[in-house]
């Protein structure tokens, strides 16, 4: 074998190593080249398209909600309709900490949301709770 053949043949594998690396570090982080298996992409896309799961319909009361994460606050306002939003309060950023009465309540200085609309039925906050949008499929309510 002459040198040339050699120095290709080391080029290939360190190649083929590297580019091997790469791909697995691909493959960790979630993220597919378009070479990968068929299927698992389509698959995690599909996934990740309908937005990330926040709770099952049934673990929120009628009339009531639940706060989900520290992050947002799921309700059913009426049998069958849901509604999100973000658990963070207007009026200087605390977390609510609980829904009954038909309001979603803050602690801190204890201002109080409609958990159909996110209003603000008692002060002091004076904006509503921002609303997220949601799909509700299959007894499952996920982020848009």
């Amino acid at each position: 074998m002459s040198a040339d053949e050699t120095r290709t043949t080391r080029r290939s594998v360190i190649f083929r190593s590297l580019a091997g690396g790469f791909a697995a570090a691909l493959g960790l982080v979630g993220v597919r080249p378009a070479w990968a298996a068929a299927g698992t992409a389509t698959d995690a896309a599909d996934e990740t398209a309908a937005g990330p799961v926040l709770a099952r319909t049934r673990n929120i009361p009628v009339r009531g909600g639940k706060i989900i994460k520290g992050r947002y606050v799921v309700t059913q306002p009426k049998k069958g309709v849901f509604r999100a939003f973000s658990a963070k309060c207007t009026h200087q950023g605390c977390a609510v900490a609980s829904v009954s009465g038909g309001t979603i309540n803050c602690p801190c200085h204890g201002s109080k949301f409609d958990i159909a609309t996110g209003a603000v039925a008692n002060g002091p906050a004076r904006k509503p709770l921002p609303r997220k949008g949601i799909t509700v499929s299959k007894g499952i309510i996920r982020l848009k």
